[in-house]
């Protein structure tokens, strides 16, 4: 339920912010793009919409905070939280053809907290009253035959809940939960969840942000937050750098000779579908778990993208620029020189960004298996404890830095390249 009703708003805001911004804030853009005559299929008249990505971060964070409780939103903007308080249903025991009623008091207390139970008369019959306590988002079987004077033992059940009549299995809703009979004829009280997330599984930005603080300043397993996160660059950086100097040169070999292709071709395309995460058992028979390993695992996740980006490149030279410069008298390797290597870049740095997302994503999931250092290992330590503000805080930071990375690769593209798309 709580998945559904995030979808709507999502989609909600999705919409309501695109035909703002297309309808209103856009009608007065006059800038070159939106006057072209053709613009749609026309790639180059395609721009991110800044628009579009301020609020599109913007909406998770705000989603976040609101089926979080944060208290950086106003309370009103809080989807309904977990029942808070006390609540109280009255049960039916028929024990020897009499029945008697008594009331169950239940107090619902924060995860985090403890509280005393308030004291209360038992009351007059054979069915006493009972008082529970109870965590958010936990649920509590409740002995109430415990103190009656004909208890189960003696052939007391429970018939009724508030009135209603109930069955071992059943259950009849309350104020502030539901109280669900067992098979054994014992009421459970579970309080009512709202459509806010447990702090266990999602906790609110704040207190990923405090924990993130405190990360900085004092560290996790021995290494500095930095420390963690340089250990992964690194080990991405090294293992990119090889795969790129290994996969280009082979890539351009495929592309240029029919005996390299067919050489490599049945290799590369063998172990191109075969996911990085599938080899770490073998580099770490092969290699061991040090960095040697990590560097392996590395080196292959970004070789054979690199091949094909770089096989890709050569492949789609327009042949009538090689037939220009032979034409013009060019050899071999000012053909290579001025015509392939140059059309060749766009399809290696499309390619480069993929190798280098991928290592980046392989390197994690190295470093949940065996590592002292790194961000997934600082992960996966989080979540044997349970620290899931721990684990937000390091697939963010590895989503930024992933994202800074990209960036960065594009940047370069468009100053190496600076012809891409201009025939």
């Amino acid at each position: 339920m709580t998945g559904l009703v995030f979808l709507a708003i999502y989609i909600g805001i999705f919409a309501g912010a695109f035909l703002i911004i297309t309808r209103v804030v856009q009608r007065t853009n006059n800038d070159y793009t939106s006057l072209k005559t053709v613009t749609f299929g026309d790639e180059s008249a395609v721009r991110p919409n800044r628009w579009a990505g301020v609020i599109s971060i913007l909406t998770i964070f705000v989603m976040w905070g609101i089926f979080t409780g944060s208290s950086l939103l106003p309370s009103f903007l809080h989807a309904p939280g977990p029942f808070l308080g006390t609540s109280n249903f009255t049960y039916t025991a028929e024990a020897d053809g009499k029945r008697d009623d008594a009331t169950v008091t239940v107090v619902v207390h924060p995860r985090e907290a403890e509280v005393e139970e308030p004291v209360i008369e038992a009351g007059d019959g054979f069915a006493k009253n009972d008082v529970a306590t109870v965590a958010q988002w936990r649920n509590k079987l409740i002995n109430v035959s415990g103190n009656d004077e004909i208890s189960k033992k003696d052939g007391a059940r429970v018939i009724a809940i508030n009135g209603k009549k109930i069955a071992p299995g059943g259950s009849v809703r309350v104020e502030g939960g539901v109280v669900n009979l067992s098979d054994k004829g014992t009421p459970n009280f579970v309080p009512a969840k709202g459509w806010q997330m447990e702090p266990l599984y999602l906790p609110a930005p704040e207190d990923v942000w405090a924990r993130t603080g405190q990360i900085i300043d004092e560290g996790f397993r021995n290494f500095t937050l930095f420390e963690h996160l340089g250990f992964s660059l690194f080990r991405v950086i090294v293992g990119f750098i090889c795969g790129a100097i290994v996969g280009i040169p082979l890539g351009y070999a495929m592309g240029l000779s029919n005996w390299f292709r067919g050489w490599f071709d049945p290799i590369v395309e063998f172990m191109r579908p075969v996911p990085p995460l599938a080899l770490i058992p073998l580099v770490i028979i092969w290699a061991g778990i040090g960095e040697t390993g990590k560097i392996i695992l590395l080196f292959l996740a970004a070789l054979w993208i690199m091949a094909i980006a770089a096989r890709s490149g050569v492949s789609g030279v327009n042949i009538s620029k090689v037939h220009a410069a032979y034409s013009l008298g060019a050899s071999k390797w000012q053909i290579m020189r001025y015509v392939i290597i140059p059309n060749s870049l766009p399809e290696i740095f499309t390619g480069a960004r993929v190798a280098m997302g991928v290592c980046w994503g392989t390197v994690v999931a190295a470093e949940l298996v065996a590592a002292e250092q790194g961000a997934g290992m600082m992960i996966m330590t989080a979540s044997k404890f349970q620290n899931t503000d721990i684990v937000i805080m390091g697939i963010i930071l590895i989503g930024v830095i992933g994202f800074g990375i990209d960036m960065l690769m594009r940047a370069a593209e468009r100053f190496l390249v600076p012809w891409k798309g201009k025939g």
